[in-house]
């Protein structure tokens, strides 16, 4: 059997995203390793996943770190020091630079198609009242690399939802986490088993 792919996820809030790792891992459908959780703040509900699972787990506060160099240093040092090879964001809602031993080794997944409905402040709630508020027909999911600008990395893998006219943006929310929920492990599984390659700005999947 193949190793698993050593990872550290990043998480901000309630942690639905761990959950639905956690739980692919169980079921055997995720060949991955999650050897750190790091949290940006300490209320963070996504905290007791990590725990019940027996995942080691870190706060980092931004707010502690006057420079952006010493906040990628907070966050970074912990994840190398557990011999992680990726970083999987969460719902983590920080900027934080990546530094240059984890160029194309970051991702993130965002609930829009990405380059639509994204950049500084679209994240959540605020991407799906975007969404419905301009009247689109589809929307969907984006897994892609993290750089140090927001939602602009190279795109790994997207998945389309259709709108409905009378939907709201929480029928919209549901529908986009739905499938998020496979969109996620699919990309993470490409991962651990060596699939990804990046050219430039291109993914290419083996």
């Amino acid at each position: 059997m193949r190793e698993r792919l050593p990872i550290a996820v990043w998480i901000s809030g309630g942690g639905t995203t761990l959950r639905n790792l956690l739980k692919k891992i169980e079921l055997g459908f995720l060949q991955v390793d999650i050897k750190l959780v790091i949290a940006s703040k300490a209320s963070a509900a996504g905290l007791q996943y990590a725990r019940k699972a027996g995942v080691p787990e870190l706060v980092v506060q931004k707010g502690d770190y006057e420079k952006p160099e010493d906040y990628c240093e907070a966050m970074f040092a912990p994840c190398r020091e557990a011999g992680v090879k990726y970083v999987v964001m969460a719902g983590f809602l920080k900027h934080v630079l990546i530094p240059a031993d984890f160029e194309n080794r970051v991702v993130n997944i965002h609930p829009s198609l990405i380059p639509a409905f994204c950049g500084q402040g679209m994240y959540g709630h605020y991407v799906h009242d975007a969404v419905v508020a301009y009247g689109a027909k589809i929307t969907g999911c984006t897994v892609h690399f993290v750089d140090n600008e927001f939602d602009h990395g190279p795109i790994i893998l997207q998945r389309t939802v259709s709108i409905q006219p009378e939907d709201r943006s929480d029928d919209v929310a549901a529908r986009v986490f739905e499938a998020e929920c496979e969109a996620y492990p699919t990309a993470l599984q490409w991962l651990s088993a060596g699939r990804i390659q990046v050219h430039d700005r291109k993914v290419v999947i083996s």
